[in-house]
């Protein structure tokens, strides 16, 4: 199985604020959703809620929730208490291809432990005011990447950005 993380960083490494997405860039959520349907998403409780409820759970994937909270409900999807745990619950699931989808603190758990084969990263344009943030420096070595598609700022995405893929090519110790 591989097991890809996606996320939209700004050039300063914010990726949100007060639990909310700080951007509309509406072709970088359908980039999202086309790539990640008929997937096992995994995400922490903060992101998961930070969805809007009518959202919840994504459909047309199975959405894996880890939470240290042993009593969180969350209808519709796979509640575990640990990364491990989802990444084990969406091994048996078959899927070929697992989503990591944030945030901020499962995405720094899922790099530390060396497992990440893809990551799938939007490249904002901009600085925004932050208080989530995605470690860009990670980057520098051990990856290629490819570029996936450009984006202007325009009607539908407040900002310009762009989508690289970037694999593995060396493994980590």
């Amino acid at each position: 199985m591989r097991i890809s993380l996606i996320v939209a960083v700004a050039e300063n490494g914010v990726i949100g604020h007060h639990n909310d997405l700080i951007w509309k860039l509406r072709d970088d959520m359908r980039f999202f959703a086309t790539t990640t349907r008929g997937h096992c998403v995994i995400t922490g409780r903060k992101n998961y809620e930070s969805i809007p409820e009518r959202f919840r759970p994504l459909k047309d994937r199975v959405n894996i929730v880890v939470t240290r909270n042993t009593a969180y409900e969350a209808p519709g999807a796979v509640v575990v208490h640990s990364l491990e745990a989802a990444l084990d619950s969406a091994r048996q699931s078959g899927d070929a291809e697992v989503f990591v989808i944030g945030g901020g603190q499962i995405y720094r758990e899922l790099l530390a432990s060396g497992e990440v084969d893809r990551q799938y990263i939007t490249h904002v344009e901009g600085a925004p005011e932050g208080d989530t943030f995605f470690e860009l420096s990670q980057l520098k070595s051990g990856w290629t990447c490819t570029e996936l598609m450009q984006q202007l700022a325009d009607e539908r995405n407040e900002l310009g950005f762009s989508v690289c893929r970037y694999d593995r090519t060396e493994m980590t110790a």
